[in-house]
């Protein structure tokens, strides 16, 4: 708890100094305005908008201040409420990011329980292919060739877009297809790995010997006595996993076109906006932190052991 607030904390900092490490937030302004002629009296004025002229100290604790309120100020292009732009994004990445989770871990999950089982075999072999290909390969490039394929020569699927709110309900699902493909295929691979190593350490272990030789089924020392101690890495491993797809799906989102906070972020870093940007990188730090502190609260609930 204590290293997430300081986390959270250093964070802050962080953020608020690379703010003004990129340049000066006034230039920025009036060049967002029409131009760099401003008058003295002009420049007064905006710097006092802005809190300009105070200490760089009251600076940062007027802007923390105001993040923990939800105020994480204004664009610099049409002056809206960067916390609004950014709950109006979260929606499509937090379905989109909730998606690839649950594609990575219906699909890693048995193939790493099958290969664990199969080892040395063609399925564990399959299974590591898959796992290494799945981390070697780049998203934009899977992205892509999966567009040419299903969208472009098969008309399968659509290519970009999240549909509309009046579309089918099958309609929708098929914008989502490709995306979470894309986006969960990594983490797949990385369930994949996990549930294979961990379950071929429980299987070693002197507690399934034992029920080896009492003469339990097979099955029943794969699912009952393996499967459900494998499982401890990659549940406690889910929380960062969705918090990766969340914060993690900015080049997926440009590809697809889709309207999530990770096409949001592009579009301030093209428009050099500041604000949008320092509240986007807040948010995913913030994200981030509170999805690790809730893998840390996992291990001890799962695992006993840990907690003493």
């Amino acid at each position: 708890m204590y290293f997430a607030v300081f986390s959270m904390i250093a964070a802050t900092l962080i953020v608020f100094g690379l703010s003004r490490a990129a340049g000066d937030p006034l230039l920025l302004y009036a060049q967002q305005g029409g131009g760099y002629g401003l008058t003295p009296e002009q420049k007064k004025l905006i710097e006092e908008y802005l809190g300009l002229d105070k200490p760089l100290a009251i600076q940062y604790l007027v802007w923390i201040g105001n993040a923990a309120r939800g105020n994480l100020g204004e664009t610099l292009l049409d002056r809206t409420k960067v916390s609004k732009l950014i709950s109006d994004k979260l929606g499509a990445t937090v379905q989109l990011a909730i998606a690839a989770w649950v594609f990575a871990a219906v699909t890693g999950i048995p193939l790493g329980v099958l290969s664990a089982t199969r080892r040395g075999g063609f399925w564990d072999y399959l299974g590591r292919s898959l796992a290494l290909f799945g981390q070697a390969l780049p998203q934009f490039w899977i992205g892509i060739m999966l567009i040419v394929i299903f969208a472009v020569q098969l008309d399968w699927l659509p290519s970009t877009g999240r549909g509309y709110p009046e579309d089918p309900f099958l309609d929708k699902v098929k914008h989502f297809i490709l995306p979470t493909f894309t986006l969960g295929w990594l983490g797949s691979a990385t369930y994949l790995r996990l549930t294979r190593s961990s379950m071929l350490e429980v299987l070693d272990s002197e507690f399934v010997k034992l029920a080896r030789s009492k003469g339990a089924p097979n099955n029943l020392v794969i699912w009952k006595h393996a499967f459900k101690n494998a499982l401890i890495a990659p549940i406690t491993y889910s929380s960062l996993f969705l918090a990766s797809f969340i914060t993690g799906a900015t080049v997926v989102e440009l590809v697809f076109s889709w309207p999530g906070i990770g096409r949001l972020a592009l579009t301030a870093v093209t428009n050099n906006d500041f604000a949008l940007l320092t509240g986007i990188v807040l948010f995913f730090a913030g994200a981030y932190i509170f999805f690790n502190f809730v893998a840390d609260v996992l291990y001890g609930v799962i695992d006993p052991r840990i907690r003493l």
